[in-house]
């Protein structure tokens, strides 16, 4: 009996599943079919979906060579270097004789400063095939980073001489050439890969860049120019002439160009956020704000169009968006890590320092080379009163990043605030080279020129920031300080004018006004510009501050008293304007006043530690509340550990009320490494040595207070006290008694002349 047709029909479908279900399992045809899927991703340019598969692949065969080197071919393409380098030095490792990618893996060597292994792998390669012209420019380019530039050359030389007609070779001679400073050779080359490749727009832009460098303004942008038409789509060389025209200080001409362009760029990422960058780059936070919301608004999926607004969000204060937006990141990626600096970075506006810390230090953990993450580590360390661990971070920031400004700006404001000139000139170097276009680095090296007294170079840095920026009234006031240490007082006056017409707010301005107008002993005059300026800007703490200075100095304490309350009003963060307007208070014996005002100053800004210091001295000296002194020396101490007045007053406080004698004596030991000059901390170790039994050590350190402040009683009385404990009574005499003579109540004056009697002196 025959079997029915559907059953034959069966049997065969039955049959050819299995021939398939065998393919299936055949391993070599699997990863043929995702090697050759990952092939057509790749040719079409969609090389994410061409790593898949070529991992696919060699999931499959992990010694499929031919697949390791395709998916580093696309991690290149996606800008995945460590991990494109992992897959071509498995490549060389099953597949030696790839010679191809002997020389991609020495170039990445290169690019990571692994300069003798990429110069190995130029070697090996030049061993199989000694005609190998991209082997002989990878161990040229591998010489010229190792400082042989002569062998660099001559190695170049050969790769041309094997290959005379290939453009990039000329290309890559030219920047060698350059680097060797043979500047009519490199000409030369840059100009034969051109005429070889007239349509080749690096070798345009490289000639360029050359051209500008040599400050050959004309031909670099006829270089620019004739790039941009070859590729009307490519941003490159837009962003290079708008760099040209910035360079030669025509802004408003850069800025129209990238407007111009921006049209062009509507599929072009990098390009249509070039206006934005630039005026992100320039300072113009207002208007790169402006334009990035408007990206934001036509490239809503742009995670870099919105990580840029959430940063200008953030500089403009606006935290609440920048929180929404950046959370949308984190949401999608908890561990992104631009968005956790950000979530630092809103923290740190927040004044939520400790929470700051604890985010940026997860950033930093992830990634101990991210510049932008140590730099706000050092900011939240910073404002946490801790400047060591913050300039470590900076340092840290900068050793990683050289041209990391905003470290840079941080580093030179320590350097600043201690007189380390040197850490000034440095970092003013590291911002020059960092922003060649922004006056700040001229600035600063002025300032360290100045202090060494190089005026000419000082003035030279100051021009060409006023070059740079000629609205700026920093540079304007910058040039008036140095114009007064050249005694040319007239052109100061004029200079600050000029500040204040750039800005009527600007207060260093007015405030080296005042000081030309004080050292030519009119007062008047003074008051009367403040006066004039406080008109202009009626909304300015630090004017208001200022003026009720003058005010105080000049008696006039009930109008003192009204301008620097209007300064504390205007500014809550205005701490000077706070402590000012105690001290007056506390001189007018309107204590209450002066308490609540310190009370105010600690409530708005609690990590000043001059706040608690004053009001300290107020509890102590007028209230007699030497307890709640206490404390607030304490709090001092919590907010700067090593704060050197708030550990001096504690350490003296504390053996004046029966404290605990070798915790102040740490203390007085602090103060001391801090103010090695001031007599006052050499009094408080000197009785705290006393009350050690060290009367040698006490007697050395008011030796020095004295010499400092020969007719200051409290050091006699000291000095005294230790000379008798060391039974020398005569000298011992001679100081209680000079001591009593200065002042006959003094604090201590029952105990001098106690001791009087005993050593059988006066004790009147």
């Amino acid at each position: 009996m025959r079997a029915p047709r559907w059953f034959a029909l069966a049997v065969l479908i039955g049959l050819t599943a299995g021939l398939l279900a065998g393919c299936s399992r055949d391993p070599n045809v699997r990863k043929q079919k995702y090697f050759e899927s990952g092939t057509r991703y790749f040719e079409a340019g969609q090389y994410r979906e061409a790593a898949i598969q070529y991992l696919n692949a060699v999931q499959v065969d992990p010694s499929f060579a031919e697949a390791h080197y395709q998916l580093a071919q696309c991690y290149m393409r996606l800008g995945a270097w460590t991990a494109a380098y992992q897959e071509l030095l498995r490549t060389v490792d099953l597949a030696p004789e790839n010679l191809k990618a002997q020389i991609e893996l020495g170039n990445l060597l290169l690019a990571g400063h692994e300069f003798q292994a990429a110069q190995e792998r130029a070697e090996l390669v030049l061993q199989r095939d000694p005609n190998n012209v991209e082997a002989h420019i990878l161990l040229a380019n591998s010489y010229a980073a190792l400082q042989n530039l002569p062998a660099s050359l001559a190695q170049m030389q050969k790769a041309i001489q094997l290959d005379p007609d290939r453009a990039r070779s000329y290309l890559n001679l030219a920047f060698l050439q350059a680097s060797a400073k043979q500047v009519a050779a490199a000409e030369a080359s840059f100009l034969r890969a051109i005429e070889l490749d007239p349509q080749s727009v690096p070798a345009r832009l490289a000639l360029g860049n050359f051209y500008q460098q040599q400050q050959k303004w004309e031909r670099a942008e006829e270089q620019f120019l004739r790039a941009a038409e070859l590729e009307p789509g490519n941003h490159l060389p837009v962003a290079a002439l708008a760099r040209l025209y910035l360079g030669r200080n025509q802004r408003e001409r850069a800025e129209q160009l990238l407007r111009d362009a921006r049209p062009r760029f509507t599929n072009n990422p990098e390009g249509y956020r070039l206006l934005g960058d630039f005026l992100f780059a320039v300072g113009d936070l207002d208007r790169a704000l402006e334009e990035f919301l408007a990206l934001y608004g036509e490239h809503p999926r742009d995670l870099t169009v919105k990580k840029n607004l959430i940063q200008l969000l953030i500089l403009r204060d606006r935290l609440e968006e920048a929180t929404r937006l950046n959370d949308e990141i984190l949401k999608e990626n908890s561990r992104d890590l631009e968005a956790l600096i950000y979530r630092g970075q809103i923290l740190n506006r927040r004044r939520l320092y400790d929470d700051a810390i604890q985010v940026l230090q997860s950033a930093v953990k992830t990634d101990a080379n991210n510049a932008v993450a140590l730099y706000h580590l050092g900011v939240a360390f910073s404002q946490l009163g801790n400047l060591a661990r913050a300039e470590s971070e900076w340092r840290e920031a900068v050793r990683v990043n050289p041209r990391m400004s905003g470290a840079l700006q941080a580093l030179a404001a320590v350097g600043l605030r201690r007189n380390d000139f040197e850490l000034v000139a440095s970092s003013a170097e590291g911002l020059i080279a960092a922003e060649p276009y922004s006056p700040n680095g001229y600035v600063l090296r002025a300032m360290a020129r100045i202090a060494h007294r190089n005026f000419a170079t000082a003035e030279a840095d100051l021009n060409t920031a006023l070059r740079l920026a000629p609205e700026s009234p920093v540079v304007y006031t910058r040039l008036a300080g140095l114009r007064l240490l050249q005694q040319r007082s007239a052109e100061a006056e004029r200079l600050y004018e000029t500040a204040l017409q750039k800005d009527p707010a600007h207060a260093e301005a007015l405030r080296g006004l005042v000081a030309v107008y004080v050292q030519q002993k009119r007062p008047d005059r003074a008051v009367q510009r403040v006066e004039r300026q406080i008109a202009q800007a009626p909304d300015s703490s630090q004017h208001r501050l200022l003026y009720g200075r003058l005010l105080a100095a000049n008696g006039q304490n009930d109008r003192a008293r009204e301008q620097l309350q209007r300064a504390v009003e205007l500014d809550k963060n205005n701490v000077e304007a706070f402590l000012t307007l105690g001290a007056l208070l506390a001189a007018q014996g309107s204590v209450e006043d002066a308490v609540a005002t310190y009370e105010r100053a600690i409530q708005e800004n609690p990590r000043e530690v001059r706040s608690y210091i004053l009001l300290a001295a107020l509890e102590d000296e007028v209230r007699g509340n030497w307890q709640r002194a206490q404390q607030l020396y304490e709090k001092a101490l919590q907010v700067e550990p090593d704060y050197p007045v708030a550990a001096n007053n504690l350490a003296y406080l504390m053996l004046q009320r029966g404290g605990n004698v070798d915790v102040a004596l740490s203390l007085a030991q602090t103060a001391r490494s801090k103010l090695p000059e001031l007599p006052n901390v050499a009094d408080t170790l000197a009785l705290a040595y006393y009350r050690k039994g060290a009367y040698g050590l006490a007697i050395d350190l008011l030796k020095e207070a004295l010499e400092k402040a020969p007719d200051n009683p409290t050091y006699h009385l000291h000095i005294g006290l230790a000379y008798q404990k060391s039974n020398q009574p005569e000298r011992a005499r001679r100081h209680l008694e000079r001591a009593l003579a200065l002042a006959p109540q003094h604090p201590e004056a029952a105990e001098a002349r106690q001791v009087l009697a005993q050593l059988g002196g006066s004790s009147d």
